[in-house]
């Protein structure tokens, strides 16, 4: 690779990971308007489904997103009925999460959304986990080095 090579947007990593994001995040998209929810309503309901309920700061941090992005995102799938969010009784400055009946009937739902983008991909697998410990790798170094920042 010559001096000026490592510009080129065919040599750069991040140019394809860009595109497949955007072009797999907008596959999803069309999947998920059959169970009315966005994709970024979607990341945040599988937390849900894993965690059950959470807080507004735990849900951040993992999804590293702040509250000014989270608020009004949660107040769409509350008014969908999908979480409830609840002051804390012992420290009225802390929001809990917590998923709902609704919410978490539509997990059943979604299901069939990951079945189908699964065959999109096309990626045994095997390969597929392997992309995915690789993008996991990469982003837990971004992590810590920002919080080393």
């Amino acid at each position: 690779m010559r001096k000026n090579d490592i510009l080129k947007l065919e040599n750069q990593m991040i140019f394809p990971l860009y595109l497949c994001s955007k072009e797999l995040i907008r596959r999803y998209s069309i999947y998920l308007a059959e169970v009315d929810l966005t994709y970024t309503q979607y990341v945040v309901m599988s937390f849900f489904w894993e965690q059950g309920s959470s807080n507004v700061k735990e849900l951040g941090n993992i999804m590293l997103l702040d509250s000014s992005t989270l608020t009004p995102l949660l107040k769409k799938l509350e008014a969908k009925e999908l979480i409830k969010r609840e002051r804390n009784l012992k420290d009225e400055r802390n929001l809990v999460l917590t998923l709902t009946k609704k919410g978490e009937k539509l997990k059943d739902k979604t299901e069939d959304v990951v079945k189908r983008m699964k065959k999109e991909i096309a990626l045994n697998e095997d390969d597929q986990d392997k992309l995915t410990e690789a993008l996991k790798t990469i982003l837990n170094k971004l992590i810590d080095d920002r919080e080393n920042e």
